[in-house]
């Protein structure tokens, strides 16, 4: 390693006796097919860890950030079959051996069924979750002939049989990709629906806060307007600006509640120039960045 100018692919090795941190890669964009998104997001998890590898440590904060690298390990991808309850049934599984040990999973989506396959970690491990949610759409939609698809994980895990989801709440909202009754059923549930115009900081960190002793964490890169992400499933003309996705990134990282974080719905296949994968690859810098602020 140069101890001049390290990079994060000095320290992600695949093993650690003690890690406090795994990310792992879920390259499934089933989901996005079935809803009827453009396909590609499969191949996102690679492309987020080519730019993930190049960046420094944070500068700011060495030593913390220096720390917390050495305790992550790459796991990388689950090896999926095409059969995406299945696949979201392995994803549950790892991600459930990590949580019972207090390691927090980074998953590297796929589309935004990987949020489903996520949030069965927390049903395998018996263990009650919030969720938050930072996308232009509520994912709360009916399945589609009783199969999961890139719309519906909200909504699975709202009704899910082990009651593990306690809350939703969701903020980024385009109200031209809302329906009425997206909001109605989280409204049934209790949770919070947070339109783009009305998301700023000081919301999110009240969405954030308010959650209950351990919150799932999922961002949606459609979120983000499609001129800093032209490279998603589903692109959206006046999505967030990326300073305020990032500092939504650290803040989640740097809450003690948050135990776990997807990333879903880069998809290369229409990026420009890498311009998304790089802006997933600081979205998941900045939430480690916030891990290590917590720590120190």
């Amino acid at each position: 390693m140069n101890n001049q100018d390290p990079r994060l692919a000095h320290f992600l090795q695949a093993s650690n006796k003690h890690p406090k941190v795994a990310l792992i890669g879920f390259p499934s964009d089933e989901g996005v097919k079935r809803n009827g998104g453009r396909p590609g997001a499969a191949g996102a998890p690679d492309e987020i860890r080519k730019q993930l590898y190049k960046l420094t440590p944070d500068a700011q904060n060495i030593e913390a950030f220096t720390s917390i690298l050495e305790q992550t390990i790459d796991a990388g991808n689950i090896t999926v079959s095409g059969e995406l309850e299945a696949d979201q049934q392995r994803l549950g599984e790892v991600v459930a051996e990590y949580l019972k040990k207090d390691i927090i999973p980074i998953i590297l989506g796929g589309g935004h069924g990987t949020a489903f396959g996520h949030f069965l970690g927390y049903a395998k491990a018996d263990l009650k979750t919030s969720i938050f949610n930072l996308d232009a759409h509520t994912d709360v939609r009916p399945l589609k002939n009783g199969k999961s698809h890139s719309g519906s994980p909200f909504r699975q895990a709202l009704e899910h049989k082990s009651g593990c989801c306690k809350q939703y709440s969701v903020a980024g909202l385009q109200p031209h990709s809302v329906a009425d009754a997206h909001l109605e059923f989280i409204e049934y549930y209790n949770g919070n629906a947070v339109f783009k115009d009305k998301t700023d900081i000081e919301a999110i960190k009240k969405l954030l806060n308010g959650t209950n002793d351990r919150c799932m964490v999922t961002f949606d890169m459609d979120a983000v307007a499609q001129a800093f992400a032209p490279g998603v499933s589903a692109p959206c003309t006046n999505g967030l600006q990326p300073a305020l996705w990032l500092q939504t990134a650290y803040q989640a990282g740097k809450n003690k509640t948050v135990t776990s974080f997807d990333l879903a719905e880069v998809n290369p296949k229409f990026d420009r120039d890498g311009q998304t994968a790089r802006l997933a690859a600081v979205t998941i810098w900045s939430f480690m960045k916030g891990i290590a602020d917590r720590e120190s």
